[in-house]
């Protein structure tokens, strides 16, 4: 991975939000939770008894940083610093083609918590116990399912503020895009907000009501096959002004079995397109958390926000990193998910570590072919250069970094 990083820029990033130089310790112990985030641990600091032979080579020190260290890392941070970090890195990855889609699905999404503060239990899904949940608000690609950015709850921001504070950050890289939404963003408040404010188009589910039945019931729709129609009309909020598209999709061959779901749409975009090619690309964003969730995303051990948002944005660069590796590995292998990536390539490889002159040698053992690692990571100072990157690795103090496969 750490060739992957010098290509992402990570240390740059890690010396902006830290305002650190090159020789200090603050940067490396983002590099000890980025690594961590990579290898799906949470605490690879709780067994040192495995990871202390090479894991803090790895992040440029002698030992690992303890729990204590951590925390007080984190807790020097703010939320603040870690909204720039995610806007530097979205800016990146930008560039770099990990956002090709024009259209982007965003989510609610809550991550189970295990702090130890009394809060309000919520449950993830309507079978599931209560349990204390850290809730998120993500926006990804629908086309790489890649996360262009995050934000975080509390109890002073509601889904429709915490919405915009995360559309405010998507429009610089995108702000024509058409935003994919799930029910708990429709409110008023955000539907206007985007209507009148931006550039976006905005599709969202409708909350059923009695209202919104009586309108479904009502409609002439027009088949489009088997089992399948769709109508349109207006629908106005009964408190504002103002009329909005509503598109309404009917499931159901009679009308006993017919099932409605209607839809908002600030679109011109025809209603077979919306809802037929389109909102079901929304799915790519469940597929991320299937996917990365292990990297940081699954899990919550404290319900300090600053905290929790600076580890999770560090896992976002983990999780670009590991997204480039991923592409250079040959089929079935590049769709491995996190935790199967992690646990087959970077925690199951034998090899040796040594330094001659200025580069440090890692020698791998009986690493099947078909990962494609020797194609790629063998004489890295050349790559590298080749891609004009320099190949002095700043936070291993400016040594370069080669393989050997045997």
């Amino acid at each position: 991975m750490v060739a992957e990083h010098l290509r992402l820029g990570t240390w740059d990033l890690l010396k902006g939000i830290t305002k650190a130089e090159d020789n200090d310790i603050a940067p490396r112990l983002g590099m000890q939770l980025i690594n961590e985030a990579s290898l799906c641990r949470n605490r690879v600091r709780s067994n040192n008894y495995i990871y202390s032979q090479g894991f803090e080579l790895l992040n440029g020190m002698s030992v690992l940083a303890s729990d204590i260290q951590i925390h007080k890392f984190l807790d020097g941070l703010n939320m603040q610093q870690a909204s720039d970090l995610q806007q530097s890195l979205m800016l990146i990855r930008n560039n770099s083609g990990h956002f090709p889609s024009n259209i982007i699905a965003i989510d609610p999404h809550r991550i189970i918590s295990t702090t130890s503060r009394t809060m309000q239990m919520k449950k993830k899904q309507p079978n599931q116990p209560a349990k204390k949940m850290l809730q998120t608000f993500f926006a990804n690609d629908v086309q790489t399912g890649q996360p262009l950015a995050f934000g975080i709850g509390s109890t002073g921001k509601n889904t429709t503020k915490a919405t915009i504070e995360l559309l405010n950050r998507i429009k610089l890289v995108n702000p024509k895009a058409l935003i994919v939404a799930d029910k708990e963003h429709f409110t008023v408040e955000l539907i206007n907000e985007i209507k009148e404010n931006y550039d976006f188009e905005f599709l969202v589910p409708v909350i059923s009501s009695k209202k919104l039945k009586q309108i479904e019931q009502s409609l002439t729709f027009n088949r489009l096959w088997a089992g399948y129609a769709v109508a349109e009309t207006t629908y106005k909020f009964s408190s504002k002004k103002g009329e909005h598209r509503l598109i309404v999709q009917r499931v159901g061959e009679t009308p006993q079995t017919y099932v409605y779901k209607s839809f908002i749409a600030i679109s011109n975009k025809s209603a077979k397109e919306l809802l037929t090619d389109i909102y079901d690309l929304r799915w790519s964003i469940e597929e991320f958390f299937n996917f990365d969730g292990a990297m940081g995303f699954d899990r919550a051990s404290t319900f300090n926000l600053n905290i929790r948002y600076n580890k999770m944005t560090l896992a976002m660069i983990a999780q670009a990193a590991g997204f480039e590796f991923r592409k250079k590995l040959s089929a079935p292998y590049k769709s491995w998910n996190a935790k199967h990536l992690s646990e087959a390539i970077f925690g199951n490889i034998e090899g040796d570590v040594r330094a001659v002159n200025d580069t440090i040698v890692v020698t791998c053992y009986n690493v099947p072919k078909e990962f494609k690692l020797k194609e790629n990571y063998q004489n890295l100072p050349q790559k590298l250069v080749s891609e004009g990157i320099d190949p002095r690795i700043p936070w291993l103090y400016n040594f370069k970094l080669d393989f050997r496969f045997k």
